[in-house]
């Protein structure tokens, strides 16, 4: 059996980029008031055509990774995480399209001393407009999985999907089921013992999937809401809605169906695949 690597206590921030805009200027700008620390960040970039990952990569301590096409979100920044050295033992990965708090980096791996088991910490993350976003929620359960991917948008406050987001009271620090993928700070001891993201998740769910199988090795998902960053929203994304929503449930069903095999999930699987392909045309026809 092989020996897990050791690693140092450095830090490191592992972005995925697909024509990222100026987002990606503010994402660097706001890191360095983040941390004191010397933070090296490695752009594993999907195949960008705006220019910004190369103009960004002019910078000190900040070095471009070309994917050589569009490898999907997990598998990408698994190859971002492979660039760094044994020195480094945290790894942020995060979206591009983030604003850093001041000091939000230090409260995040502040937070890592009062967890010993924790594999993964997520900070509080607002919305442009100020509200909080439900980035650490419970693992979909069968009941949970098809109201929340059946109803999530056309009912959004159905009982299914406010306990799968788990929005009720004030952000308080405590373990979750997983936690959002937009910005995790992830020991890398942890990431290692699940082989990363898994690669099938082209987009969506690759976060959730991880959060399970970090849980299932033993470790924990903190929610950290003592360090905040805001999301602006993906600028990349946002030109290809009808598709990415096809993506999305392609993902939420791999996710279930990897979970529930056998004969006697068939039905639970066929009720929610039906569910999906009803909810995307109606989102279809809104959008």
């Amino acid at each position: 059996m092989t020996e897990p690597k050791t690693y140092g206590d450095g830090v490191a921030v592992v972005t995925v980029t697909y024509s990222p805009g100026a987002t990606l200027e503010r994402f660097l700008d706001t890191l360095a008031s983040a941390t004191d620390r010397d933070v090296q960040v490695v752009l594993a970039d999907n195949g960008s055509v705006d220019g910004a990952p190369e103009k960004a990569a002019e910078r000190a301590n900040v070095r471009l990774v070309p994917m050589g096409q569009n490898l999907g979100y997990g598998a990408a920044a698994n190859r971002g995480v492979a660039e760094l050295g044994d020195d480094v033992g945290w790894v942020v990965v995060a979206n591009p399209d983030l604003e850093w708090d001041a000091g939000s980096l230090d409260a995040l791996l502040a937070v890592t001393a009062r967890w010993p088991r924790g594999g993964a910490f997520g900070p509080l993350i607002r919305e442009p407009d100020g509200s909080v976003y439900p980035s650490a929620r419970l693992l979909p359960s069968p009941g949970r999985g098809i109201g929340h991917a059946v109803f999530g948008k056309i009912w959004p406050s159905n009982p299914w999907t406010r306990a799968y987001r788990q929005e009720s009271g004030e952000p308080t620090e405590r373990t979750a089921g997983w936690l959002s993928g937009s910005c995790q700070l992830i020991r890398r001891e942890a990431f290692d013992s699940v082989d990363g993201f898994d690669p099938r998740y082209f987009m969506y769910f690759e976060d959730v999937d991880l959060g399970d199988r970090i849980a299932r090795a033993g470790w924990l998902n903190v929610y950290a809401p003592s360090a905040a960053v805001m999301h602006i929203g993906g600028e990349s994304t946002s030109k290809a809605s009808a598709t990415m929503l096809a993506v999305h449930h392609d993902s939420a069903y791999r996710y279930l169906a990897d979970r529930h095999r056998g004969l006697r999930w068939k039905p639970f699987l066929a009720a929610v695949k039906l569910g999906l392909q009803l909810r995307l045309k109606l989102e279809t026809r809104r959008a």
